[in-house]
């Protein structure tokens, strides 16, 4: 069996334990009738990698990485989509091994084609976020571009936020953005995303929300959840919708109740997880996004560029990811 690069972990250690992510072997993938085996030419690092490595130990080497630009070198069987060569990039599976590795499979159905107009490295700060951005947006909130309200968006500057922020401005016209920055980079990046007004969420934001939309936000995007829920009962307008990525640790919304507001639930990786077979949207998703970029109306987040891929780069990503003042992603390539 064919031994290639890769980084991983064996136990759930501190980033600051060299340790904690390795330079390892493991043995070289085998395409399923679905699968394309991808030369990774670029990562990036989201708080998933982080949230799974400190979660405890795995069984053996667990390789990392979800998010991933790259090259086709094998395609199984049953592919129709691609074939050696293309260039592409995708968010993964989260049951399967990572992206952290020199050659990944991965079903060619949650795989779309790279944007040509972006370096392997910008375009693989886009995938996992802009999937999570456009289903948020399109799938759960069901807005069109016909949809007329306020959107908050809490936690903007983050990889998710900074591309909702460009979906909301070129897709939404009719949608007024409210971003939540802290500190006044976060503030000049989110606004150049197109974001029409900015509060700090480090302070009142219900009173500061009601300042700039004082009947209320009909829908609410957060990446912080953990104790909001009477916050955003208080700042919907009737019959208004909260969509979340994060994982709190208790959730009771009998707040919601009186204004008839909902809750929905994002994963980006439900439809490759459950096997979906609609699963092929993510491939569809993503070209779309590439044709937007390729338009020039989407630009990458890509912000902080590190290289190569290798455990002490990534140890460095994750630490950066785990202090929690990212704005946009941290991208790392197999070459300089």
């Amino acid at each position: 069996m064919t031994r290639i690069a890769a980084v991983g972990y064996s136990r759930s250690l501190p980033v600051s334990d060299p340790a904690s992510l390795e330079d390892v072997e493991v043995d070289a993938p085998t395409p399923g009738p679905h699968d394309l085996v991808v030369e990774v030419l670029a990562v990036s690092v989201n708080p998933v990698d982080v949230k799974v490595r400190t979660g405890g130990d795995p069984d053996g080497v667990r390789v990392l990485g979800f998010d991933a630009s790259g090259v086709v070198r094998e395609v199984g069987d049953a592919v129709t989509l691609f074939q050696p060569g293309d260039e592409v990039w995708y968010a993964g599976d989260i049951t399967r091994p990572g992206t952290n590795a020199s050659l990944h499979a991965v079903d060619e159905r949650i795989v779309g084609r790279k944007p040509t107009s972006l370096s392997f490295a910008d375009a693989a700060a886009l995938p996992l976020t802009a999937i999570t951005a456009w289903e948020s947006l399109f799938d759960k909130l069901g807005l069109t571009a016909e949809s007329a309200g306020t959107l908050l968006v809490v936690g903007a500057t983050g990889g998710v936020g900074s591309i909702m922020l460009q979906l909301a401005e070129h897709l939404l016209p009719h949608v007024t953005v409210v971003a939540t920055a802290s500190r006044p980079e976060g503030e000049e990046w989110v606004r150049s995303l197109g974001a029409d007004h900015v509060v700090n969420h480090r302070g009142d934001l219900v009173a500061a929300v009601a300042e700039v939309a004082p009947d209320g936000v009909d829908w609410i995007f957060t990446a912080h959840s953990e104790g909001m829920v009477e916050p955003f009962a208080e700042m919907l307008a009737p019959f208004g919708a909260v969509v979340a990525i994060d994982d709190p640790s208790s959730l009771d919304i009998r707040a919601f109740k009186s204004k008839s507001l909902s809750w929905h639930w994002e994963l980006m990786f439900t439809r490759p997880i459950q096997a979906r077979p609609d699963q092929v949207r993510q491939h569809e998703i993503l070209d779309e996004v590439a044709d937007l970029v390729d338009a020039g109306t989407l630009r990458t987040t890509a912000t902080t560029r590190l290289a190569p891929i290798d455990a002490e780069r990534l140890r460095e990503a994750h630490r950066l990811v785990e202090d929690g003042h990212v704005i946009g992603k941290v991208v790392i390539a197999r070459e300089v």
